[in-house]
């Protein structure tokens, strides 16, 4: 028997995880990527009674994998909050899986675990730029605020080191950045003895968001706007945590990052406003490679002369 652990390299996929090992340590197989590899299923290769847990990445983008490993006699325990089509119904699949725009993964598996390591949820609800969702779980926990800002930057830290075109983009692997973060039942605890790697990601993280600053809109109206960043890694890593930032900052507006890539092509962050958690997964389900959810969705390969029709489509549905 084997354990494998599939799940996203952003903060949602990695804390989530983190709460799981922390309550249940086992030697697993660790099969990630950057946080647009989200066809990560097919790594496994399954065989009676190996047990396979799945976390934060679309069912639906997974349907054929997910297929094969069960009929491999593998158990799995799928959790989620990205579009699925039909769930299977299979004796040796648990899935967990709750579309709503205010939930995520971390979320999910804090109530799996009866909030035995909410803190790490907290975290990766605000790597998912879910607000209000890890204020609530905090509430109770009688944290301070400065302690709640530490944890919501090191969920945005997290997050922001899963985007990149390649692992070559990243500071970390998000499976390496993952190590160094489980061997901590706290996250404080990471941030405070695990030093180097949370430096590295905070000055990583505060370099590239002094360039975006220069950064004008290729499109905006009141309703809706369009970023274009440069083919440059610096570009690739702030754009999912740059999306964010613009979201929060105008609550009431669309907004999507177009990052060129290194074929001319272009790599789309979209998120919905935040008063309005709807369309994101509607608008970018539209083109060959996109996918995500209501709130916050993307395009992995836009081709360069679709920039245009992209435009078109991503303002008319918030023209309300």
């Amino acid at each position: 028997m084997a354990y494998f652990d599939v799940f996203n390299g952003d903060a949602d996929g990695i804390c989530a995880l983190a709460q799981l090992r922390n309550a249940n340590p086992v030697d697993s197989t660790l099969i990630t990527g950057v946080k647009r590899d989200i066809s990560l299923l097919k790594q496994v290769i399954a065989a009676t009674g190996d047990v396979i847990t799945v976390l934060d990445v679309s069912m639906d983008k997974n349907k054929q994998a997910l297929s094969d490993c069960l009929d491999a006699g593998a158990e799995i325990f799928y959790c989620d909050h990205h579009a699925t089509g039909d769930i299977p119904e299979h004796a040796a699949l648990t899935p967990l899986i709750n579309l709503e725009s205010n939930i995520c993964t971390s979320l999910l598996v804090n109530a799996h675990l009866n909030g035995e390591f909410a803190l790490w949820a907290i975290v990766g609800a605000f790597g998912d730029n879910l607000k209000d969702s890890a204020v609530a779980v905090a509430k109770p926990l009688g944290l301070s605020e400065a302690q709640l800002t530490d944890l919501e930057n090191l969920g945005i830290y997290i997050n922001y080191n899963g985007y990149g075109a390649t692992i070559e983009d990243l500071h970390f692997a998000p499976a390496d950045l993952y190590r160094e973060i489980v061997k901590f039942a706290s996250p404080f605890d990471f941030m405070a003895n695990n030093k180097d790697v949370y430096e590295k990601l905070a000055n990583g993280y505060a370099a590239d968001m002094a360039k975006v600053e220069a950064i004008s809109a290729y499109y905006e109206q009141e309703h809706a706007a369009v970023f274009v960043l440069p083919n440059e890694k610096w570009a690739r890593r702030v754009s999912g945590v740059y999306s964010n930032d613009l979201a929060n900052n105008h609550v009431d507006r669309a907004h999507a990052v177009l990052t060129e890539k290194s074929d001319g092509n272009f790599l789309v962050s979209v998120r919905a406003p935040l008063t309005n958690k709807q369309g994101a997964v509607d608008i970018c389900s539209q083109f060959a490679t996109g996918g995500g959810r209501a709130a916050a969705a993307g395009i992995n390969d836009l081709p360069a002369d679709q920039v245009d029709a992209f435009i078109d489509v991503f303002q008319r549905f918030y023209h309300l």
